[in-house]
């Protein structure tokens, strides 16, 4: 079963940075832009997680917050607080209302997706997958181990997190620059044909003579993890 995560946030480039996200992940993602909207769909369904803006128009962020903890039906539900506010005193602020975890704009999204997965781990850990596995390849994401056919393979960090990312969605084509934020992120600045290096390093890694190759080319769009790799 889908994990559901509720965006409620008012920037819409920013929500629609983190659904990209968050959907890549494997993740079901509803939005909501402002706060007393958010309130009315929260008493109709409790998602796995919210995030959280802390200012939003019709009811603020915090005060959200508060209501949420104060129903049983959501005093549990994991709460990630965004907000500018950095100082020290809004963290407490924002933490002693009730959030499980609070993050501050401008904020790294893989980052963010990191505390999302850790967060729902302790919350909810049967919603998190450690293994994923597709045909004779299987990738454990907790001891980071790659094993074809029970071999043990051996790749490099970023070649681990490229087949990680390739893996969450297969069938589904991602172009070099989707490829370069979601596995070096968007803060680092390489050329896009650095992916091209590091999928022929992956495919060495993987590849046998005479074995499929999982990772399929798409020419003018990019790469994907072939979804029909181990089907008979």
């Amino acid at each position: 079963m889908a994990t559901n995560v509720m965006i409620v946030e008012d920037e819409e480039p920013l929500t629609l940075l983190l659904r990209y996200n968050l959907e890549a992940e494997g993740y079901t993602v509803e939005s909501v832009a402002r706060g007393d909207d958010a309130e009315i769909r929260l008493r109709e369904t409790t998602p796995d997680l919210v995030m959280l803006d802390w200012m939003l128009p019709g009811l603020s962020g915090i005060e959200l917050c508060r209501r949420l903890r104060a129903r049983a039906e959501t005093e549990r539900m994991p709460i990630i607080m965004l907000t500018a506010r950095g100082e020290e005193g809004e963290r407490v602020r924002g933490l002693s209302t009730g959030a499980d975890d609070y993050i501050v704009k401008p904020f790294s999204v893989p980052e963010l997706v990191a505390r999302v997965r850790s967060l729902l781990r302790r919350a909810k850990p049967e919603f998190v997958a450690n293994r994923l596995s597709m045909g004779d390849l299987e990738l454990d994401r907790e001891t980071h181990r790659v094993r074809r056919g029970g071999r043990e393979l051996h790749l490099g960090p970023t070649e681990f997190r490229l087949l990680e990312f390739l893996m969450k969605s297969p069938g589904r084509v991602f172009a070099r620059e989707q490829l370069l934020d979601g596995v070096w992120g968007q803060d680092v600045y390489i050329d896009d044909r650095t992916v091209d290096v590091h999928v022929g390093r992956l495919r060495r890694a993987i590849n046998r003579p005479r074995q499929p190759d999982p990772i399929r080319t798409v020419r003018g769009a990019g790469y994907a993890f072939d979804e029909t790799f181990g089907r008979s």
